[in-house]
């Protein structure tokens, strides 16, 4: 594919590069432009930079792409695309890939012809990248020729200069954040990999590979993956499901290009009782869904109820199905291409184009219909999940309505296990849900009463991954979490929805023992917020306790270590390296700490460690939660084996 670049040099030149405006605020105010300076946003470097070479894939011009962490936490990305186009920019006076590189909201996606759709969250682009590293080297293979620009912090070191011949084309990007700007400047393997791992399915027959020349195993070679997609959607939809039982032998696949708006989706049925329908606009994850998605979700509806009308099964069972019911147990995934997507939404990542909603809708109607009256028995197995959903959405009804009139989740009558806080608005008010009555007792007394309020939580919660929904609100301990945040599952438009107008608290801080089965309860609370509350990690108002490891103490100096690395650090400054000359305390449980030490290491503001928890892919997480929480073994042990550095997995 590669190869044929030559040939459309003739409409990607120096003319097709057009000029937005400038780039002078990016260093004074980064978030605005790739969302923060920590985590997020140091990764979003990799991916405006991906997202230039994904743009020359999605045009038909490269099919390899290459990403490597090197080992001084710099980034390399080169690709075989057309290469940035480097001839005298006719506005600008300069070469087209200074331009590129040094001026916000230039290039190539601004002109139709070029590229028809493209991605890029923000669309700032590689320049924005550029102002953001102190080091940055831009290598274009094009034209028969080698071409480089250097830049320190956005700024050009020379003028771009032709430095060989080339047989190839591409472009070379190597950059290095800037560690003035970033609060954090480690990059993480997993996070890249997930990414990568999508875009190989969204665009599939495109080979992306990522490199980790800080990890190297013992012959010296460094840590590698390749992702590469043959059948694009169809297997994305597979790997999502290969931790849950199929209900269907194969995916539904719908695609059409027809429209102005090009349309892909594939479907799966599973025995589970969650939905699970993730959506991209250009290759970009629209975690809050949009116009797309409501568009799939309504044809799904139609369509399945008027098969289920016509052969006579709903009149036969008598039972009112709704829209949500079609979905349970539903894994999709939805990738439109949109030529000017208009964004909106607490992320900005939730599509509004009117118009997107009808495409979708159409070729949804139109090719799920003709598959059910192909395959009648996948059919009736579909229309035979919909209906004992529909029964357990209306026990699931009654069970809420039962608890809401003991007013248990209008907040007017508390859990009596809470220990409440004495401020009211609840940006000031914090959540500790705390595993068992003993540490839920020191917490309470260890607290801040104005703004921590403290709920216990006995023994492990019902795992959701594996209820119907009807039983969540037998749970005692799923009950008296409702009841304490003050918020309500309901129904709004044919969907579940979580009403949080009377949410009483802005921080919920999950605090679990350094054990297994501390580790157990936590994962069981996350799976219960990320199937029922997903809007309350979306906003931020999720977070994880981080007590400390060890005690290590000397005489009367003591220090509090988090890690092993801690842990090594107080031993060689305490014990001048001597670990028989120190006292070390391991803490499995939070009752092992009195109530002081508890504040200060854990509770405390001013010196606690929490971790918020975010969703950088939704795809992703329902993997994650459905492996580590469903039914299928294989999958679990695999991860186990390979993530846990000191388990030992028996059978």
């Amino acid at each position: 594919m590669a190869n044929e670049a030559t040939l459309a040099l003739n409409n990607y030149s120096a003319e097709n590069i057009q000029v937005l405006e400038g780039l002078e605020a990016v260093r004074k105010r980064p978030a605005m432009y790739i969302g923060d300076t920590g985590f997020k946003g140091l990764h979003h470097l990799i991916w405006e930079v991906v997202d230039n070479s994904i743009d020359e894939a999605m045009a038909g011009y490269c099919d390899t792409i290459h990403v490597i962490i090197e080992e001084d936490e710099s980034i390399t990305v080169r690709d075989n695309g057309r290469g940035i186009p480097t001839g005298i920019h006719t506005k600008e006076k300069r070469s087209a890939l200074e331009v590129v590189m040094t001026v916000l909201h230039a290039g190539g996606k601004f002109d139709k012809d070029t590229y028809k759709v493209s991605g890029g969250l923000h669309g700032v682009g590689v320049s924005c990248v550029n102002a953001l590293s102190v080091d940055l080297r831009a290598e274009v293979h094009r034209e028969g020729q080698v071409f480089e620009q250097e830049y320190k912090k956005g700024i050009p070191q020379y003028p771009v200069r032709a430095i060989g011949d080339a047989s190839d084309t591409g472009t070379f990007i190597h950059f290095k954040p800037d560690d003035s700007i970033f609060t954090v400047t480690e990059f993480k393997y997993e996070t890249v990999a997930t990414r990568l791992r999508e875009l190989s399915f969204l665009n599939k027959k495109l080979r992306l590979t990522l490199t980790d020349m800080r990890d190297l195993d013992d012959e010296g070679k460094p840590k590698y993956d390749e992702f590469y997609s043959e059948g694009g959607l169809v297997e994305f939809v597979t790997y999502l499901d290969n931790t849950r039982q199929p209900l269907i032998p194969e995916p539904i696949h719908m695609d059409s290009d027809k429209g102005a708006v090009p349309v892909e989706v594939s479907m799966m049925y599973n025995t589970s009782y969650s939905e699970n329908v993730v959506s991209y606009v250009n290759n970009i994850n629209t975690i809050e869904g949009g116009t797309h998605v409501s568009g799939f979700r309504a044809a799904l509806t139609r369509t399945l109820k008027s098969y289920a009308d016509k052969s006579g099964i709903l009149a036969k069972e008598k039972v009112e199905v709704s829209g949500d019911d079609f979905r349970e147990g539903l894994t999709a995934v939805i990738s439109v291409k949109v030529q000017e997507p208009q964004f909106e939404g607490q992320t900005k990542t939730k599509l509004g184009n009117s118009d997107v909603a009808g495409a979708v809708s159409q070729v949804v109607s139109e090719m799920l219909d003709n598959y059910l009256n192909e395959h009648p028995k996948e059919a009736r197995t579909i229309v035979d999940k919909v209906l004992l959903a529909a029964k357990a959405r209306i026990a699931a009804r009654k069970a809420r309505e039962m608890v809401q009139r003991k007013n248990v989740l209008t907040g007017t009558g508390l859990p009596g296990k809470l220990a409440d806080c004495s401020e009211t608005d609840p940006k000031q008010c914090e959540l500790y849900l705390v595993e068992g009555d003993s540490a839920g007792g020191t917490a309470k007394q260890g607290r801040n009463r104005a703004f921590q309020a403290i709920l216990p939580l006995r023994g492990k919660i019902l795992n959701v991954e594996k209820a119907q929904e009807y039983r969540i609100y037998e749970n005692e301990e799923i009950k008296n979490m409702f009841t304490a945040m003050g918020v309500q599952i309901g129904m709004v438009d044919d969907e579940r929805a979580l009403n949080i107008e009377k949410l009483r608290y802005h921080k919920i801080i999950i605090m679990t023992d350094a054990d297994i089965d501390g580790s157990h309860i936590r994962t069981l609370i996350l799976t219960f917020f990320f199937r029922y509350m997903k809007v309350l990690i979306e906003m931020g108002y999720i977070y994880i306790a981080q007590p400390p490891l060890y005690l290590i103490k000397k005489g009367k100096e003591e220090r509090y270590c988090w890690d092993e690395a801690q842990r090594e650090a107080a031993v060689l400054e305490l014990g001048n390296g001597r670990e028989e000359s120190v006292n070390t305390q391991r803490y499995k449980g939070l009752g092992e700490m009195n109530a002081e030490q508890l504040w200060q290491t854990t509770m405390n503001p001013e010196h606690r460690s929490l971790k918020q928890v975010s969703i950088e892919s939704a795809a992703e997480a329902d993997h994650l939660f459905s492996m580590l929480m469903g039914d299928e073994v294989a999958p679990r042990r695999e991860f186990i084996e390979k993530n846990a550095k000191y388990a030992r997995v028996d059978v």
